[in-house]
């Protein structure tokens, strides 16, 4: 079946569901290449540079590498759809895997941290497989289409770090630093994803969705300019950019520094890792849930659910002082107010802009959201040197207050047409 061809009623069912399915196989190995790469990062940079003050270099290189491919990839599945986008993005990912590696053998730094802005890539194809996953799905069911992807990143997501020490003994007698085995293994799980989605995921949904669409056809609206020009118009898009953007951030800033925070009060790795495991079942086991909540009360009750899910988390993390169980519980519901705001802020995204402008828009919101979550785990650091971890949850929350401003703008608006 050609990629663009107008799929008929009956067959559309059978469509989504295959397309859902690679999306989640792919998303799989994704977050899986992704995790078991960072799982070690900061270690093996730490042992490049020769100081433990540059090793938070690598992660961010990684966030800012995910970024900066954001809007080419969207431009790329803007102009020929989502298949040959995820693929490059996979394939890069795995390039900048080889070349940490590569930096690590001869031991240059400046090689490694771009080895892994290129490596982050591979966030980059499994932000946008959520979007994939909403082209051909039902108005009512977008929230439950994205959600159901993002819910597959946690099986990667657990077992990435839990085979980084296999991954780093499988090199020794290679001349391989052991912290850059996860990095090999990353290679080969991202060319799997790779490949999964070039020979599975076929019709393209994004292509396929067009066609259905008629009125969409026009290339005039599928530009990077039309993708801005859609969100300036649309006040709906507007918050979904502003409530994935504050979301992400607030999680990256608060969730990076609490490792520090729980080692300045006493907490050894094992019971760091238990709470840090917590969070990241808190952010994605939950999604479904998150999904339908979005398709069944609405877009806007789940974002104002996201912020209050992520004021109690700073509140709860913030005041934990000593009290290793209530930060835990703080990162746990950070977790779920993160979920909430990405899940509901990225179906309202793709329900507020004309279809042919939705693969621009989304890179755009990629874009936005790294950006702004690169520059909050930075500026977490200083935060916490200059004032404490108590602060840092202050200020976090603090950034819920234009997403809650707009949130409730938009009801008070719809209230008003009503």
């Amino acid at each position: 079946m050609p990629e663009a061809t107008v799929v008929a009623e009956g067959e559309l069912g059978a469509l989504r569901r295959r397309v859902t399915a690679v999306l989640i196989a792919s998303q799989i190995l994704g977050g899986l290449g992704v995790a078991v790469g960072i799982a070690l990062a900061a270690v093996l940079a730490q042992q490049v540079s020769g100081t433990e003050a540059l090793s938070g270099l690598a992660p961010t290189a990684t966030v800012a590498g995910t970024a900066l491919l954001s809007m080419p990839l969207a431009a790329l599945m803007t102009a020929r759809g989502r298949r040959p986008g995820l693929v490059l993005a996979y394939v890069i990912g795995a390039l900048g895997a080889g070349v940490v590696v590569l930096g690590a053998v001869v031991d240059s730094f400046p090689i490694l941290l771009l080895g892994m802005a290129a490596f982050g890539a591979g966030s980059s194809a499994n932000l946008q497989a959520r979007f994939a996953a909403a082209d051909l799905a039902e108005p009512e069911q977008r929230g439950r289409a994205i959600s159901n992807v993002v819910w597959a990143t946690t099986i990667g997501a657990v077992l990435g770090p839990n085979v980084a020490a296999p991954a780093g003994r499988s090199v020794s007698g290679l001349g391989i630093p052991a912290a850059a085995g996860p990095f090999v293994w990353a290679a080969g799980v991202f060319l799997v994803a790779a490949v999964t989605v070039f020979v599975l995921l076929r019709p393209d949904p994004l292509l396929t969705a067009r066609a259905m669409s008629p009125a969409d056809r026009s290339p005039e609206g599928r530009s990077l300019r039309a993708g801005v020009r859609a969100v300036r118009e649309s006040p709906l898009a507007q918050l979904a950019l502003v409530t994935v953007a504050a979301s992400h951030t607030a999680m990256v800033s608060i969730m990076s520094m609490t490792p520090v925070a729980l080692s300045h009060h006493g907490a050894g790795i094992e019971l760091i890792g238990l709470v840090i495991s917590g969070h990241i079942a808190g952010m994605y086991a939950f999604s479904p849930v998150m999904g339908w909540l979005s398709d069944r009360i609405g877009r806007l009750s789940v974002i104002g659910l996201a912020v209050g899910l992520l004021a109690v988390a700073a509140l709860l993390a913030g005041t934990a002082g000593a009290s290793h169980a209530q930060t835990a519980a703080g990162l746990f519901v950070l977790g779920l107010g993160w979920s909430a705001g990405l899940v509901s802020g990225s179906t309202l995204l793709t329900d507020s802009v004309p279809q042919p402008a939705r693969a621009a828009v989304q890179g755009l919101s990629d874009l936005t959201m790294n950006t702004a979550a690169g520059i909050g785990g930075a500026a977490a650091g200083l935060i916490v040197a200059k004032a404490s971890y108590g602060w840092l949850n202050l200020v976090g929350a603090c950034l819920l207050l234009p997403m809650a401003a707009l949130a409730l703008r938009r009801v008070w608006a719809a209230g008003a047409k009503a």
